[in-house]
């Protein structure tokens, strides 16, 4: 038998360096959890016994135990506590619970390996070949049991009350993955942002295109969660059945088209020598400070280019309006509200496009794995810049290039008679 000498080994001997960011990392999560239990322990430094003694003091430690991290495994051991009172006070370290066996990372890992097309029976030497030969625990029937259980909390997920929520904003797109190598899916990703600012995950559904049947059914769920009154605005790219959808279901939500989508779709449309120009030009509309400023952007680049890139100046002209909506609302979110970067940003390293079609499993597996890797991503959102305008968009409050107009009060009491 042959043996290839280039072969690299899927488990390579710990060097140095990862000795030293182990010992460290070991170390480092040693001072967190002391700087907790000093937390608990100042906590009560003030209560004491009748005979002046301390009520609450160390304890010694509880056994040691390993964590598997990205680093391999570090052992840790968690301090603990005596009440010398009622034995009510305890201490457990919020870094590393009573049961935790391996870090956040692993659970994000998982799904991720699925899929990108690990079978559940390799999934061991796929982790043992990332985190080493320690990583035990994540047999093929632990993986089994956890993408049951992850396929149980997507349909609990997809079936929550939304009634007490109000979403201000909201991004749409399709995530295409072939789960199967003559079945193409796609993901439709609903992302939205309430009244305080925050970003949740709202839908995550599955289509064969990105129909206006599958959008409107998408949004029709959605009401049946409670989701009644219609948001402000939808931002999207050009996909037509999304926007017939929001059209038909929330006939009052404001189109606004991303501009992320809509520069590729234009750069597709002329030589590669003249994308950076062509990108150049097309910034100098979007990132005008004024809706009128970006107009005379517009017309200069039909101007410049109409005659060379018809293509290109129509795709643009195509969808004018919807482009520039975002000056009709507050400044601080035009950042956010100009595309769909909340989507794609949390998709970029999950993007279903795999060409190993045959392991990424049933149509319910993709949609549990793509919940769950959203899902953890959504711990790591910012909340919306300029958060605390979201009660002036919702109350109907006139922006104009972003900025709020302060109604005239003659105009305000006039109106206010005619309604009388």
């Amino acid at each position: 038998m042959n043996e290839d000498n280039n072969a690299v080994p899927l488990t390579a001997p710990e060097n140095p360096l990862e000795q030293v960011l182990k010992h460290g990392a070991q170390q480092l999560l040693a001072s967190a959890i002391e700087a907790e239990l000093a937390e608990l322990l100042e906590q009560f430094s003030h209560e004491r016994l009748d005979d002046g003694r301390l009520r609450v003091v160390r304890n010694g430690y509880q056994p040691e135990r390993m964590i598997q991290t990205g680093l391999g495994d570090i052992p840790v051991r968690v301090p603990k506590v005596r009440d010398r009172k009622d034995k009510e006070v305890k201490f457990n370290s919020k870094l590393v619970p009573p049961y935790l066996k391996r870090t956040k990372n692993i659970e994000e890992l998982v799904p991720w390996l699925y899929l990108r097309g690990i079978s559940t029976g390799e999934m061991q030497p796929a982790l043992a070949s990332l985190l080493g030969e320690n990583a035990k625990g994540l047999s093929a029937n632990t993986v089994s049991r956890l993408k049951a259980s992850w396929e149980q909390e997507y349909l609990a997920w997809a079936r929550r009350d939304l009634s007490h929520r109000r979403f201000v904003y909201v991004w749409a797109d399709g995530i295409y993955s072939k789960v199967r190598m003559d079945d193409k899916l796609c993901l439709l990703v609903v992302i939205g942002v309430d009244d305080t600012g925050r970003k949740e995950l709202l839908a995550i559904s599955d289509g064969v295109r990105e129909s206006e049947q599958s959008w409107t059914e998408v949004l029709n769920q959605l009401n049946a969660q409670g989701l009644t009154a219609a948001p402000k605005l939808a931002i999207g790219d050009g996909a037509l059945g999304f926007w017939n959808a929001v059209t038909k279901v929330w006939p009052t939500t404001r189109h606004q088209r991303c501009w992320v989508h809509k520069t590729a779709n234009i750069l597709n449309k002329v030589p590669k020598s003249m994308q950076p120009k062509i990108k150049s030009s097309l910034q100098d509309i979007w990132m005008a400070e004024s809706k009128e400023s970006a107009l005379k952007a517009y017309d200069l680049f039909d101007k410049n280019y109409r005659v060379k890139y018809p293509k290109a100046t129509d795709c643009l002209r195509k969808d004018k309006e919807e482009m520039l909506a975002f000056y009709d609302f507050p400044a601080e979110h035009w950042l956010s509200i100009r595309t769909t970067n909340p989507i794609e940003s949390t998709f970029a390293t999950i993007r279903l496009r795999t060409n190993k079609t045959k392991s990424c499993g049933s149509r319910n597996t993709t949609l549990s794995m793509a919940f769950k890797l959203a899902q953890l991503a959504e711990k790591k959102w910012y909340r919306l810049r300029g958060f605390k305008l979201l009660a002036d968009v919702i109350e109907g409050i006139t922006f104009k290039n972003g900025e709020r107009i302060e109604q005239d009060l003659a105009e305000y009491q006039a109106a206010f008679i005619h309604q009388i």
